[in-house]
């Protein structure tokens, strides 16, 4: 079986949780409640035996987990709460298996091991501590644990402990590497389902639902600071023509090389939206009229320098553009509506031309 690995991107997405996934530091605090009875209860059990020391190790360790969840519920601190969840039950799992407490049978415990480890930690820290683990008993269980610590199990328990524990591990590795690709491929596929319900298809820009919603946040903006924007909007002129004359993916080719003009010509800042059909708008943050002219003019030029290729001849294109800056306190659709009467008259006005809406031309 051959598992693909997860990359540096893969493994920060994978931070994110799906719906109905357990969160980890809900989880820990789960297994500590439920630990923290059962450690008390063993150690009444030994207790019972005469034994001075096992008792005290067990609310010894009860005490710690007790501890490590109390603190996590005080800082909130979800790294600090797993790393001291792994240590302590490490820690006592070691304790359980070369005491051979409860008779020996208390090394059974060491099969909740690898389930935990393996969801509550990164796929390869889950495979050092159970190739650690596997290893340690392993050794328990040599001639050379029989010196150290002269284990009461018995060679048939020993090779049947040792068999399963390594199967349950690998079995654990296998299914843990299955869920964390199903999470990356749910968590990959709501990325790209977001990605196209905020973007045009065609030019890869953001539609007219995302345009939008950056303009009302550059808006509230606005109404707190006072800072103006503008808005450029624009379309090709006489597109149809070209729908008409050379085709619909001509059109679209067209369409395209705008949209990369756009993206060479504004900021970083900017927002570049597909607002319909051949129709285009650039939020301009931060930008006055004047500004957002000389940026409508660059791009005009821009776009007439370049030309896309039908029937072996070059189609070139030429845009006119609607410029409108924030104001007093108009709304967003009143802004859209100056924008859309400024390149209206930059159409009658002959097109391949800038109007703000302030003046006839610009």
């Amino acid at each position: 079986m051959t598992l693909a690995p997860i990359t540096r991107a893969d493994s920060e997405l994978s931070q994110y949780r799906v719906q109905g996934e357990i969160p980890v530091p809900t989880l820990i605090g789960w297994l500590t409640l439920a630990a923290v009875p059962l450690l008390i209860f063993f150690a009444y059990r030994s207790s019972l035996r005469g034994d001075p020391l096992t008792p005290a190790l067990l609310l010894a360790f009860a005490g710690l987990l007790a501890a490590n969840g109390l603190v996590y519920l005080g800082i909130r601190h979800s790294t600090l709460q797993r790393r001291g969840f792994i240590t302590i039950i490490s820690a006592l799992f070691t304790y359980l298996a070369v005491q051979a407490v409860e008779d020996g049978s208390a090394i059974i415990w060491l099969f909740a091991y690898p389930p935990i480890i393996f969801y509550i930690s990164q796929a390869r820290v889950g495979v050092i501590a159970c190739s650690g683990g596997l290893a340690a008993v392993a050794l328990l269980f040599s001639p050379l644990g029989d010196l150290v610590f002269d284990s009461p199990y018995s060679t048939s328990f020993r090779l049947t402990m040792l068999a399963v524990l390594a199967f349950e591990m690998s079995t654990c590795y296998v299914l843990d590497q299955s869920r964390r690709r199903s999470k990356l491929s749910l968590l990959k596929l709501a990325k790209e389902f977001e990605y196209a319900a905020k973007h045009d298809a065609l030019t890869g820009l953001a539609n007219r639902r995302e345009v939008m919603a950056q303009l009302d946040g550059e808006y509230q903006r606005y109404l707190r600071n006072a800072r103006v924007f503008s808005v450029l909007l624009m379309d090709i002129d006489l597109f149809k023509s070209v729908n008409d004359n050379y085709g619909h993916h001509v059109g679209d080719e067209m369409i395209v090389l705008v949209a990369t003009t756009l993206r060479e010509q504004c900021r970083k800042v900017d927002t570049l939206a597909r607002w319909g059909g051949e129709e285009y708008l650039v939020l301009l943050p931060e930008t006055g009229t004047a500004d957002a002219v000389r940026t409508a003019n660059r791009i005009r030029e821009a776009v007439g320098s370049k030309s896309v290729q039908a029937d072996n001849r070059a189609i070139t294109a030429t845009i006119s553009v609607g410029v409108a800056t924030i104001s007093g306190s108009e709304s967003v659709d009143r802004l859209l509506q100056r924008a859309d009467e400024a390149l209206y008259r930059a159409k009658t006005l002959g097109r391949n031309t800038v109007c703000d809406s302030g003046s006839a031309a610009a």
